[in-house]
């Protein structure tokens, strides 16, 4: 989905980049969201607090994989 109109910014482009831990600050400055009309800050700000650094998306991976496979019952 685009969250910014003005500079075109989708919602995958600012996870992606809020995932490899970067601030909203470093976001706007690198994609441009939420520099021209402001409407989109909010959602962005929204975005990139969903996707703190805290929970990359490699760790989340990882801890799957760490538990294996479901195993079915016979």
């Amino acid at each position: 989905m685009i969250v910014c109109v003005c500079n075109r910014v989708s919602d995958r482009d600012i996870v992606r980049h809020a995932h490899a831990g970067m601030s909203f600050d470093d976001i706007q400055l690198e994609l441009g969201v939420a520099t021209c009309c402001g409407c989109c800050e909010g959602c962005a700000r929204e975005l990139v607090a969903q996707c703190s650094s805290s929970h990359p998306v490699a760790a989340l991976r990882d801890a799957g994989a760490a538990h294996g496979p479901a195993q079915v019952a016979a």
